[in-house]
């Protein structure tokens, strides 16, 4: 049987994936846009969970993470199978040790046998440095140690 490329259903960008004892995949820090006060900023992980559906055959997944000046940030590649029209394959890209070095609108792509799937903008913007003990609105801020 000639292959039929499966859809992208959902790719979504966060801190981590947890795969729970009934299977079921929990995304933690999903993310929109990155603020931070300085730039270079380090992640010791991120994660790009993609879900792809309504193919057969066997496929070829590359992931990338790129900067305003599209020079690669990270990047991953994984091969899957989708056995069945009616099945899905889930695919986790692990990225370790990420590091931003501008602001500006990164973008992720992800490709499909070298195929543009999808591209979208994951803008990285400054906030101001909190005061020493004060917080930024709308940046989580864990509690000091101790507390």
């Amino acid at each position: 049987m000639d292959p039929i490329a499966p859809d992208l259903q959902s790719v979504i960008l966060c801190e981590d994936v947890r795969t729970e004892v009934s299977g079921a995949q929990t995304l933690v820090g999903v993310i929109g846009a990155i603020p931070a006060p300085q730039v270079p900023i380090g992640f010791f992980k991120l994660c790009l969970w993609t879900r792809w559906c309504g193919g057969i055959g066997r496929f070829h997944q590359d992931s990338r993470l790129l900067d305003p000046d599209d020079e690669t940030v990270a990047e991953a590649a994984i091969d899957f199978n989708l056995q069945e029209i009616e099945g899905s394959a889930t695919n986790v890209h692990f990225f370790g040790g990420v590091q931003i070095r501008k602001f500006g609108v990164h973008h992720v792509e992800i490709r499909l046998d070298g195929d543009m799937r999808m591209r979208f903008p994951v803008p990285v913007v400054r906030v101001n440095q909190p005061p020493p003990g004060g917080t930024v609105p709308g940046v989580f801020q864990p509690p000091p140690a101790g507390d």
